[in-house]
């Protein structure tokens, strides 16, 4: 990632949400001010191991001084959320990313649906604080293997103006029957989901089956057609530099692009945090992303070049 787009914090509170659970509140050093955020919005930790790893952030976005975090420590940390548990300290210092919001809420909609399972309430938790501070029709439904793995549950089951349903596996018997819940809402509703892909593959699902149209989903974690380098080389031409690059077999665009002397935004490698996503031109590129949705995919105006790559033999891209 380029150094004109991270900022450099400092964590000012720790503190423990739930069993497995901790928020990082983050402040900006010395006299630096925190760019603005909206809804939905993510921003990339720097990590004394050399990861970086994306995060939702939580708290309001009135709350201008902060930006607030929540990370569970996955029992398959890759090294990330084992390294914010282990070693993060009030006081340190952290390189972070600009917010980006891949995850936009729809302010205006008549009515809203809100799903999270498990950690993904991060982003579902800021968005349904928002539209409640607006005064507008929200629900939201929130599942979790149990109690104690839930954040803000205190905080939501103390929430009487608009509807809230916790479902937690351990005490109803199993997960929630998504499809009963789903069925029961009016399509006109702007539905979002974040939680386990697992979970969020039925939700899209159920959605399409149910004409449910406006459907929004985060994922975070890599999307289940595991990206790997496609087959076969091709042909990039690039727009503003006026380069043209082979990609070879087997070669990700991104490694390609990056030892062409070509400036591009990259953090996770892995399609899911939006950092490398580029306007596409001309050509198909083949999505292997997890932050695009279909309908997004299917116009192929943009793409993420750390996992994604071409389905014929040439790409035009606006770099």
């Amino acid at each position: 990632m380029t150094h004109n787009n991270t900022v450099t914090a400092f964590v000012h509170t720790l503190r423990f949400e739930a069993e497995g659970i901790i928020s990082v509140e983050l402040r900006p050093q010395g006299d630096q001010v925190f760019a603005p955020f909206t809804p939905g919005s993510h921003i990339d930790l720097h990590l004394g191991n050399g990861l970086v790893r994306s995060y939702s952030l939580f708290n309001s976005p009135e709350d201008s001084g902060r930006y607030v975090v929540g990370i569970l420590r996955d029992r398959n940390s890759r090294g990330g959320s084992a390294y914010v548990h282990q070693n993060l300290r009030v006081g340190m210092p952290l390189t972070i990313s600009l917010p980006r919001n891949h995850f936009q809420l729809d302010e205006g909609a008549g009515h809203t649906v809100l799903v999270a399972g498990g950690i993904g309430v991060t982003p579902i938790y800021c968005m349904f604080n928002r539209l409640r501070a607006l005064g507008r029709s929200v629900e939201l439904l929130y599942c979790a293997r149990s109690r104690k793995e839930a954040a803000f549950v205190a905080e939501l089951a103390a929430v009487t103006d608009v509807p809230v349903k916790l479902h937690f596996d351990d005490e109803q018997g199993g997960p929630i029957d998504l499809r009963a819940f789903l069925a029961e809402r009016p399509s006109s509703a702007h539905f979002y989901c974040c939680g386990p892909t697992p979970m969020i593959e039925a939700f899209e699902n159920l959605c399409e089956s149910l004409g449910h149209g406006n459907v929004h989903v985060e994922r975070f974690a890599a999307a289940p057609q595991a990206p790997t380098a496609p087959q076969g080389s091709y042909e990039v031409q690039l727009a503003r530099s006026a380069k043209v690059i082979e990609v070879p077999s087997g070669k990700s665009l991104l490694d390609a692009l990056l030892e062409s002397g070509i400036e591009v935004d990259c953090s996770c490698r892995e399609g899911v945090c939006g950092a490398c996503e580029t306007a596409v031109l001309e050509g198909e590129p083949d999505h292997r992303d997890g932050v695009l949705t279909k309908a997004e995919k299917a116009a192929n105006r943009t793409m993420m070049v750390c996992v994604s790559g071409c389905k014929g033999s040439r790409l035009v891209l606006d770099l």
